[in-house]
């Protein structure tokens, strides 16, 4: 029966106006509360199922509440010649006070401090607070109807009651003869308006219950037209909402699926429940493969937030960026329902639901890499360039971070390297934990600054993914011992004994050093200094960055980015026992061929850069230079 199938009794009507104030709540709710008009479902359906679950509450006590057996369900019933749209549930029910406090709530006068706080550039959580009372989400049917009418009887009453409003300006409650009236319940009757009449078609209605509302605690039936048969479209239970126990691995595969629009097998699944202060359901899924848009900006999570099995928003940043390969719902019991993404995000309560999860994934992930290391492998090979964005991004998880963190070292080029494994592998006198970073890990392992830590056994992580440049620069270390790039400042690394049958540099000699000066004139301001390498055994040079300041990595990152208003002079060290050093030395100190040595300066340099991945900064001079190089020794 729909709500105007009869007129109320006029006996007892009263017509009360809101305050000046409610044409702009109204506003608020229709334009910037809620981002679409599909909002309006939710809260309805929402409204319904709370209404259920209170008096299922409520028959604990009193079970003549329920005597009637009819098992809890919530109506949706479209009437395409009136131009309505009625949801019908029965619950609770209201009686006149509980219309007048409920469906009131906008002329309470705590209105005017939550317009004030709604219209603040950001919303305080009182004001969030006030939005999630009973009655403002009611409110946003009006964005869709001319008019709603609340046809309601409290269960365990022999009232009925109508409530009726345009929204523009005041609310008539007024009794309602019981043949017109629920058994039990409320029945809400949006009229709606000329750019509305699409909610009235079944196939819409249905997709926005099943997005928005299809894990709600009570079954929802959908009437297509007056006389037809109802169909259920939403069963009233929630994979997450079942104890684990009950819930198969195929299940689970499904589930994420749909979840993720991929359609491999998740590698590990997490379902929990969390208790205490806040109370929330977690089912997350971590993906079997790399989704093709990973390391897209513009991309979106697929990370779902329901209250209380209703659905406010399908990518919520419940977890930080550098768990977006996660794919989740998180079921709040805390949050508020009636509030839009923007305001539930700014929460108090959500800040503490976001740390708590986030913790778990790490833990859980953790857990996984102790337990089943070749599954996190895999895992780790997905996702761990992303992953390792939270050594930067999030310094107070860092530690738990670096327990799972995996690595390319010199000794381990398959990536499987833990630091705590690198720590325990350190040699006699080795006081650091060497890295160096680039764009490729094969041309990192090529790379000359390397030679003298190869010819002492000391190991040496390769990081290359691009944000390696940037955490390592702001970690303070791991298990005591800091982080120190092979290609910045002095090596420093005398002091570590030889492996068997390696060979060092020697001190420089008198005739070398003399070369050295004769680089720096030469080389003027390419460099600010030239000196004798310990850390090359078998190339001629290599640039080093100075003590203090970015890296070379990190400096060229930063230059390319414009981040960077000057880039520091590099160091040129060269190795003072290389054969070509020798010869160079020996023809400068005995007066010959000083142009033939201006060029080798320049050469040195150059390959130096080359070794590196750069280029040369002047092709046609380093051409021209190679030939006549090459023109000499044809001679």
């Amino acid at each position: 029966m729909t709500a105007d199938a009869q007129s109320p009794t006029t006996e007892a009507a009263s017509t009360q106006s809101f305050e000046a104030d409610v044409s702009r709540l109204l506003h608020l709710m229709v334009h910037s509360v809620y981002s679409d008009r599909d909002t309006f479902v939710r809260e309805l359906v929402s409204n319904a199922a709370d209404a259920c679950e209170k008096l299922r509450y409520e028959a604990i006590a009193k079970p003549e509440l329920i005597e009637d057996g009819a098992p809890f369900a919530v109506e949706i019933a479209i009437n395409p010649d009136a131009k309505t749209l009625t949801f019908s549930d029965n619950g609770v029910g209201m009686s006149r006070e509980d219309l007048t406090s409920g469906l009131g709530t906008i002329a309470r006068s705590g209105t005017k401090a939550f317009l004030d706080k709604l219209a603040a550039e950001d919303a305080s959580k009182e004001a969030a607070a006030i939005i999630g009372q009973f009655g403002i989400g009611f409110y946003s049917a009006f964005m869709v109807a001319d008019e709603v009418v609340v046809d309601t009887r409290r269960a365990g009453t022999s009232e009925a009651w109508r409530w009726s409003s345009d929204g523009k300006g005041a609310f008539t409650i007024a009794p309602l003869a019981l043949e017109s009236a629920p058994k039990r319940g409320t029945r809400v009757t949006l009229h709606l308006n000329d750019e509305s009449q699409e909610f009235g078609q079944p196939r819409k209605l249905e997709r926005i219950v099943r997005d928005h509302s299809g894990a709600v605690a009570v079954p929802i039936d959908l009437i297509e037209k007056i006389g037809a048969e109802k169909r259920r479209i939403a069963d009233g239970a929630a994979i997450w909402a079942k104890p684990k126990s009950e819930v198969t691995a195929e299940e689970y595969a499904e589930f994420y699926r749909g979840l993720s629009g991929q359609f491999d097998e998740p590698a590990l699944t997490l379902h929990w429940r969390a208790e205490g202060r806040h109370e929330y359901t977690v089912l997350a899924f971590i993906p079997g493969s790399r989704p093709f848009d990973l390391f897209d900006p513009a991309r979106k999570g697929r990370n779902k937030l329901y209250v209380r099995r209703v659905l406010i928003t399908e990518d919520t940043d419940i977890l930080p960026g550098w768990l977006r390969f996660v794919r989740l719902v998180v079921d709040s019991a805390d949050l508020p329902l009636n509030v839009s993404r923007e305001l539930i995000q700014k929460s108090d309560i959500f800040a503490a639901i976001r740390k708590g999860v986030t913790n778990r994934v790490v833990q859980e992930l953790g857990k996984l890499a102790e337990a089943e290391p070749d599954k996190f492998a895999k895992v780790w090979e997905h996702f761990g360039a992303v992953i390792k964005e939270g050594l930067y991004e999030d310094p107070e998880r860092r530690d738990g971070l670096f327990k799972i963190a995996r690595f390319v070292s010199t000794a381990h080029p398959g990536g499987d390297r833990t630091l705590a494994q690198y720590v325990a592998s350190l040699r006699e006198n080795q006081t650091a934990i060497y890295y160096l970073t680039g764009d490729d890990a094969k041309r990192l392992a090529a790379s000359p600054q390397l030679e003298g830590f190869r010819a002492r056994g000391v190991e040496v992580l390769l990081l290359a993914d691009p944000v390696d440049a940037f955490w390592v620069s702001t970690a303070a270390g791991f298990d005591g011992k800091p982080f120190k790039s092979v290609s910045q400042g002095a090596a420093d690394i005398k002091s570590i004994a030889l492996v068997e049958g390696a060979n060092a540099p020697a001190e420089a000699s008198g005739e070398v050093a003399t070369l050295f000066a004769f680089f720096k004139q030469t080389l003027g301001g390419e460099v600010a200094e030239v000196r004798a390498s310990d850390r090359l055994t078998d190339s001629v040079a290599c640039l080093i960055a100075p003590e203090f300041g970015p890296d070379r990595q990190l400096e060229k990152m930063l230059a390319a980015h414009g981040r960077l208003a000057e880039r520091a002079k590099p160091i040129l060290e060269v190795n003072p026992t290389h054969p070509l050093t020798k010869a160079l030395a020996g023809r400068f100190c005995a007066g010959k061929d000083k142009p033939l040595i201006e060029d080798a300066a320049w050469l040195v340099l150059d390959e130096a850069r080359l070794m590196e991945g750069a280029s040369v900064e002047d092709a046609p001079a380093f051409a021209a230079r190679l030939r006549r190089l090459m023109e000499k020794a044809l001679g």
